[in-house]
């Protein structure tokens, strides 16, 4: 390895929080709260369902930097840690809301068809399989964006183990990228008319987030010194992110551009502003607007549609950049809320499983790359 790139190896490897991901994050929210107030199916803001896919993205390359990270520094994965650190940061907050919803709904929704359906829906978002067994197209679902937090907790439920299971990298690589084949197969498949996804197992396999999939081996890629080097010289010039970006824009402004290339043009800037955080957007995405935004980005996408119908009930008039923009506000102060004075006692509970205070045990499994210290 060069020592450019070892010493941007060593750098990522002592980066504890990587900043471009809240960021990030922001904008995701921004672009995929927009899609929903406006309804949008067309033009730009009509691909802004996309901003999804980088949540994906960013969620399965920072679970899994993480879990390597673990197991370099204590010699091993704590499968009780990881799922106890989740369940404190996801549920508590997903559960009131799912809560909330059913109250709202009760007591306000006056189709009983909508209504109906809701409560027929309930069960499967408390066990986290809407995206199972709710066929979005299927007129108006309340409560209908809780798919996407499916497709991720079922990613925390197996992807730890394949990951503790296997002491080598080449384990968890060859089942992430089958199971990428998989998504990538299921979707084509779908979109094409050769699978029909009224049946349970083509829409269990048409669920798999192929931008998980994606920056979970992205994570791989960048841990290791050799594969880091061959990123690095990829997507660790100063032209990387630029090129990136603009990529980016290209292809989602391209309705004909497909998902996979979508996903992973999305998973290499997520990649590129992370090994290399002098990049030519870093003072767009580490702002602290947006870095704060990014860290409550679960909470407001949590209550934006809550926000919505809290401002169309209030706001006389039709005016949908006003609708946005209230609530952007509202959600962003419900968040906010919630942040402080509901999710932050739960939060706390999670630093007594937080392997990134413990030392490594004597003796210890060597890890492949160099000692990494901890990440967020």
């Amino acid at each position: 390895m060069d020592s450019a790139a070892s010493a941007a190896h060593q750098s990522f490897l002592r980066t504890k929080t990587f900043g471009a991901l809240d960021g990030l994050r922001a904008l995701a929210i921004l672009a995929v709260v927009l899609y929903h107030v406006l309804e949008a199916r067309a033009g730009l803001i009509g691909r802004f369902y996309l901003s999804v896919s980088l949540f994906f993205a960013i969620s399965g390359f920072l679970i899994t930097t993480l879990l390597l990270r673990e197991r370099a520094k204590t010699g091993n994965i704590s499968l009780t840690g990881f799922y106890a650190r989740r369940s404190l940061r996801i549920f508590p907050l997903y559960y009131a809301v799912t809560f909330l919803y059913i109250v709202l709904v009760y007591f306000l929704e006056t189709d009983p068809l909508v209504r109906g359906a809701f409560f027929d829906n309930v069960p499967y978002y408390l066990t986290y399989t809407s995206n199972w067994f709710i066929k979005l197209e299927e007129g108006r679902i309340i409560f209908y964006f809780a798919w996407s937090m499916a497709t991720e907790e079922q990613f925390y439920l197996v992807w730890p183990f394949v990951v503790r299971a296997f002491k080598s990298a080449w384990g968890p690589v060859v089942f992430m990228s089958a199971l990428l084949g998989v998504g990538l197969f299921a979707h084509w498949g779908v979109t094409s008319g050769y699978l029909n996804d009224n049946l349970l197992w083509v829409r269990m396999m048409a669920s798999i987030s192929i931008s998980i999939c994606m920056g979970c081996l992205a994570a791989y890629l960048t841990h290791y010194p050799k594969t880091f080097e061959w990123t690095w010289r990829v997507l660790g010039q100063s032209w990387s992110v630029p090129v990136v970006v603009a990529l980016v824009w290209y292809a989602i402004y391209r309705y004909d551009t497909p998902l996979w290339l979508s996903s992973l043009l999305l998973t290499v800037m997520v990649v590129g502003m992370c090994i290399r955080p002098n990049h030519a957007f870093v003072k767009l995405v580490d702002h602290p607007w947006l870095r704060y935004m990014g860290s409550i980005t679960y909470g407001i996408y949590l209550m934006h549609m809550i926000s919505l119908n809290i401002v169309k009930r209030v706001v006389p008039w039709h005016n949908e950049l006003l609708y946005y923009v209230l609530t952007m506000a509202l959600s962003i102060g419900l968040a906010t809320l919630s942040y402080r004075y509901f999710e932050t006692p739960f939060l706390k509970l999670k630093d007594r499983f937080d392997w990134r205070g413990e030392k490594k045990p004597e003796p210890a499994v060597q890890p492949v790359a160099a000692t990494p210290p901890s990440a967020s």
